[in-house]
């Protein structure tokens, strides 16, 4: 494969250009019981840059608000050569039921707090960080494009929303002449693959660029993990999703479910297929999400430049079709109910008979 972070890619249906792996900036500032202190968040920054990274990937509540204000002091000389995404619709006010979710006033107010906390006139990309099941589709599309005839705001996108109601947004913003959406955020690995129902082909069919996070399942993938951590910190099994109260990633990872039999059972064949390539685990799992031609950029998330290292690493991997075909048969899902009988050749021979149509994309 053979890529560097100045391999530029398209994103989605615009004309912006982003490095295959994005920076996650999640990581800048420990208000959150982990994460990079301003020196390290630093250098994490400069490594990126240096290296040819352009995509730059925070939320306005990242570490209460410290990933954004960091990024703003630290792209003070190259802003214009970044492209800097960020979200809203998480809580910026607890209690405060107007400071979250996806509509148009705590749009508005999240994204004038982005633009203080970033130090810059404009946004490159905002997403929706989280879809809320109350707000019109209309009154988002809308208010996304107020902001980008603004200019506050240059291209829109969307994360964790289902994709019946983003296609639906596309179409909608597609017939009134609204901003289109460009990109797709999705938690996408070797570990959760469901993405691949449906999010991904109606991400390809409707012109988004996926941008998977958590490509390495909340560091399960780097092997870090054994079966006895399959028992929580504080001695309840992993069954029971609880955070504990360590302040650790382990422990968050242990609540969202991302540690379990099966999953530990993947990093197995990761880590045969690492060994067998001179790789680490963790480059061997983000360069499995390269290979999917839906995927724009993966966002990686390191607390030190040895973690970041490691990860740009996965750009030099090249695997042989049967250490794929081994991963993929390792992570592999059943796609069911309607993906599963359109795929059996009875149902195909109802539209096709016996003749062979080739489809080009």
């Amino acid at each position: 494969m053979s890529l560097t972070l100045d391999s530029y890619r398209l994103l989605g249906r615009s004309g912006l250009r982003v490095s295959p792996l994005a920076l996650g900036a999640a990581t800048f500032g420990t208000e959150w019981g982990w994460g990079a202190e301003q020196d390290e968040a630093r250098k994490l920054f400069d490594l990126y840059v240096e290296r040819g990274g352009n995509f730059i990937d925070t939320a306005s509540t990242y570490t209460n608000g410290s990933s954004e204000r960091l990024l703003g002091e630290f792209t003070r000389d190259n802003r214009e050569s970044l492209v800097l995404a960020t979200k809203y619709s998480t809580l910026r006010r607890p209690g405060d039921p107007n400071s979250g979710g996806n509509h148009r006033k705590t749009l508005f107010a999240s994204v004038e707090t982005s633009l203080r906390q970033l130090n810059t006139d404009y946004i490159d990309l905002l997403y929706l960080h989280l879809w809320d099941f109350t707000t019109p589709v209309e009154e988002i599309l809308r208010g996304m494009d107020d902001l980008v005839r603004q200019g506050k705001v240059l291209y829109v996108a969307i994360s964790n929303s289902p994709a019946w109601q983003v296609s639906r947004m596309q179409a909608i913003a597609d017939l009134r002449g609204w901003s289109p959406l460009v990109a797709l955020q999705i938690e996408y690995n070797l570990i959760e693959r469901t993405g691949e129902r449906d999010l991904i082909p109606m991400a390809r069919e409707m012109g988004l660029g996926v941008i998977p996070w958590s490509p390495l399942a909340g560091g399960v993938l780097t092997g870090k993990y054994s079966r006895h951590d399959l028992t929580a910190a504080d001695g309840e099994g992993v069954e029971g999703r609880t955070v504990t109260a360590d302040g650790t990633r382990r422990s968050v990872t242990i609540a969202n479910g991302a540690l379990t039999e099966r999953s530990l059972a993947i990093v197995d064949v990761v880590k045969e297929v690492a060994a067998e390539l001179g790789r680490t685990p963790a480059q061997t799992g983000l360069a499995w999400t390269l290979q999917n031609p839906g995927v724009t950029a993966p966002v990686i998330g390191a607390r030190t430049a040895a973690q970041l290292e490691d990860n740009l690493g996965a750009l030099d991997v090249d695997f042989t079709a049967s250490q794929l075909a081994r991963l993929d048969e390792a992570g592999a899902i059943e796609l069911g109910f309607p993906h599963d009988v359109l795929a059996r050749d009875t149902t195909r021979a109802l539209t096709r008979g016996d003749m062979r149509i080739e489809a080009r994309r």
